[in-house]
């Protein structure tokens, strides 16, 4: 009888996390052991002080303490190509043991499901622990330019140029999205490492535009200074409705509805700008054991109500709208699975 409970023990560990016996008592289920004494690392791949970077040294401060075990948190960041390079060494090179965990890019299912060669990974198979917003997109231009209006972009003979940090990059996303679908000619600069380094170059009149999502546009330097002494203006929000901070800017769907853009280019923006409901989502690598998974999600959940980060992020201007793990899984399923008219549109918007 005693042999049998200790069989029974390991098939019930193998059914519930993943094919092994990973944890194989209470306390390993709980996760205790194996975090216990150990270092997790965060891989961000953006440069240090834009939000995905602001967001995950928050969480590194706070998700240690919900996790059994406690283990230590530490930030590295690995930019470089919107994102992707980061994302495909989550994929290919981390160990699946939830010892190293990444914040990707928003936009990085666009890349794979334009087929991109340099796409090593499946946004499918990552395993998703939770984003702490959601956030729409925007597209600002320096104040000084002949660029107020989506219709002077149209009518001036030279287009803006607007930084870029790489295909994924919302910057990137949304030049090729107003191309296909209102005819306008953006110049995009790719190449840099992170948002503030495109924000830098704005400043020093390199680029005269950008795309992002609102959440660092509102709650970050240098763009509190900017809106005070109106150094820049905002073109387009890329939400259902106008957001009450910059009333007087209309929604892309608004600029759709005077353009009469046709619904197969609705249909595609949709799918391009759908992206933000990803938010900054934290990863860990396809085959970690589900044990770990869920307590990686518990502790998440836990973080973005503990009343400490909730008043780091009150102060930093960092607005909190948890997104499941759950609920990014469900998305990436059903974002990548898309018909192929679409696919050949959101590739030709894209420049595949």
């Amino acid at each position: 009888m005693k042999n049998y409970r200790v069989v029974s023990a390991v098939s019930l560990a193998v059914l519930l996390f993943g094919g092994t016996p990973y944890f194989t008592s209470n306390l390993e289920a709980q996760g205790e052991p194996h975090y216990k004494g150990k270092t997790v690392k965060i891989v961000v791949g953006f440069t240090p002080g834009g939000f995905y970077d602001r967001w995950a040294r928050l969480l590194a401060r706070y998700l240690p303490k919900h996790i059994p075990g406690g283990p230590e948190m530490i930030v590295q960041n690995m930019p470089g190509a919107g994102g992707m390079i980061s994302a495909n060494h989550i994929y290919t090179v981390a160990k699946p043991d939830g010892l190293t965990l990444g914040m990707i890019s928003y936009g990085a299912y666009l890349d794979q499901l334009v087929g991109r060669k340099e796409v090593q990974y499946d946004v499918r198979k990552f395993l998703w622990i939770g984003s702490p917003e959601k956030s729409e997109v925007l597209m600002y231009v320096r104040t000084d330019t002949p660029y107020q209006s989506i219709e002077d972009i149209r009518r001036t003979p030279e287009p803006p140029k607007c930084g870029s940090t790489g295909t994924a990059g919302t910057d990137y996303i949304l030049a090729r999205l107003l191309e296909d679908t209102l005819g306008l000619k953006i110049n995009t600069v790719l190449g840099y490492p992170g948002g503030s380094e495109i924000d830098m170059a704005v400043e020093k009149g390199e680029v005269q535009c950008r795309g992002l999502t609102a959440a660092p546009f509102f709650g970050r330097e240098p763009f509190l200074t900017w809106r005070k002494k109106n150094f820049v203006r905002v073109l387009l929000y890329g939400g259902q409705k106008r957001d009450p901070r910059i009333p007087d800017t209309p929604t892309i769907y608004e600029i759709f509805d005077k353009e009469k853009t046709p619904e197969e280019g609705r249909r595609v923006a949709d799918v391009i700008l759908r992206g933000g409901d990803f938010g900054r989502p934290l990863i860990a690598p396809p085959g970690t054991p589900q044990g770990i998974v869920k307590a990686l999600r518990e502790a998440y959940a836990k973080s973005l109500k503990d009343e400490n980060l909730l008043a780091e992020a009150k102060k930093g201007r960092m607005e909190v709208e948890h997104v499941s793990g759950e609920e990014l899984e469900k998305l990436a399923v059903a974002i990548v699975d898309q018909p192929p008219a679409v696919i050949a549109r959101v590739k030709k918007v894209l420049g595949k």
